[in-house]
């Protein structure tokens, strides 16, 4: 067995001999490094790019269930007799889910939410009008840089109060502070009691769940809405006329455990099968969503990872081409050590730590690098291109990628070490 001082003697040996072949022994190592930097630049950028669409699903909540108005099919296609569209939830409908759902409910937010022209004067902004209660906000993590948000008073006492997103209040009030102005909806005036915080929009999933931008927002007591503005919305076009009758365009259902979700929903589907005799409902379970897109995001980090491994393999080749044409120009070398002594394991010894060593000083010049790009190139694409590139350090990588690198040592360095010591010693010393 070997003892630590001849570990620390091979070592040495081993720094010796790659300091005395310093240009050999960087253009050895440079395919690890490529290897090691891909592999944690690829994570890096790979888990940042995942993050906004899994952070999208989660501000969601794994707990909900989002219950949605659709307009069916016969009057998508104008197959309906009357003018007026007259579908989805209804006021009905949310009572009957509170009472339906029992002691599993824990929160139930509904919403009306159609398009609407927005006006302060002379100034207008086309944008969401969303009729809703003071769970809106806590549901979809929603933050204030000015006033507050709707109460449960607003609600009760039919406030004609509103909240602003942040691109509707700069369209709306560019100069001014927007707190305890009015605003204009249709006939009726509002006040301005908040305004809400620049937030990125949500990705959309088909038809399943339509992507929100919470930026042109207007947010008015649900009750409010249902007053003076109605359940029926009108849209006139050159020509023609037509209207949309729908009480609740929403409703998200909150539950009180993970494990309640998918018996809830199932509940929900089936009081809605048998109390719409249309299909003008649609439930999306986020909680679905966030383990698709985590399935998704393991399948896309292994494939990187392989991509990246390749980079190490090719690597571990040129370390072992580089050793096997070591041992032929160390023949004599060998030849005196054993002559001196040396056993056939204190050669391998040598020549595979010298391997190994090559391998980890590029694995760790590889985990520099690849820590630096993730930090630069980020910044070089906002600068240089004015678009946001999202990297995060995947730490797993960082230390699976050194020590892949080491086991490349090992591995592409074992063949050309025991070559070295299976040299005939006599055969050896008579090399030129």
């Amino acid at each position: 067995m070997l003892n630590m001082d001849q570990i620390q003697r091979s070592f040495m040996l081993a720094i010796r001999s790659l300091w005395l072949h310093k240009l050999r022994a960087a253009l050895s190592v440079l395919g690890i490094v490529i290897g090691t930097s891909a592999v944690i630049a690829l994570m890096a950028f790979g888990e940042g790019s995942m993050q906004d669409a899994l952070e999208d699903i989660r501000r969601q909540g794994a707990t909900n269930i989002i219950v949605r108005s659709v307009k069916p099919a016969d009057n998508a296609m104008g197959q309906s007799v009357s003018w007026i569209a007259k579908y989805g939830l209804t006021y009905e409908d949310e009572e009957a889910l509170r009472s339906y759902l029992g002691d599993t409910l824990q929160r139930m937010v509904p919403m009306r939410v159609f398009n609407q022209e927005i006006r302060h004067y002379e100034r207008r902004h086309n944008g969401r009008v969303v009729g809703t209660t003071e769970k809106y906000a806590e549901v979809n993590q929603l933050e204030l840089i000015a006033g507050r948000f709707l109460s449960e008073d607003d609600n009760e006492n039919l406030q004609n109060y509103a909240v602003l997103g942040s691109g509707t209040a700069d369209a709306l009030f560019p100069f001014e502070d927007p707190i305890g102005q009015q605003i204009n909806i249709g006939r009726n005036n509002y006040q301005v009691i908040g305004v809400l915080k620049n937030r990125m929009p949500t990705g959309g999933s088909g038809g399943s769940q339509a992507a929100e931008d919470f930026n042109d927002d207007v947010y008015i007591p649900l009750k409010t809405c249902r007053a003076w503005i109605g359940d029926r919305i009108m849209q006139r076009s050159a020509g023609s006329r037509s209207a949309e009758q729908v009480e609740l365009s929403q409703i998200t259902i909150t539950v009180g455990d993970l494990d309640q979700v998918r018996s809830a929903g199932e509940q929900i589907k089936s009081y809605l099968e048998r109390s719409h005799l249309k299909k003008d409902w649609l439930i999306t379970v986020p909680l679905d969503r966030l383990e698709e897109a985590e399935r998704t995001k393991n399948r896309f980090t292994r494939l990187l990872v392989l991509i990246a491994s390749i980079s190490l393999v090719v690597g571990g080749i040129g370390i072992m081409n580089i050793m096997l044409a070591t041992v032929t120009e160390r023949t004599r070398e060998i030849g005196i050590r054993r002559a001196l002594g040396a056993k056939r394991r204190d050669i391998t010894t040598q020549f595979l730590v010298e391997a190994v060593v090559q391998t980890s000083v590029g694995g760790l010049a590889g985990v520099v690098v690849g820590l630096s790009m993730t930090y630069i190139v980020p910044w070089l694409s906002l600068a240089l291109f004015e678009v946001p590139l999202q990297a995060k350090v995947h730490v797993p990588s960082i230390f699976i990628s050194v020590i892949v690198s080491i086991g490349v040592g090992v591995l592409f360095g074992l063949y050309p070490a025991q070559r070295a010591a299976k040299l005939d010693p006599i055969e050896a010393l008579r090399h030129d």
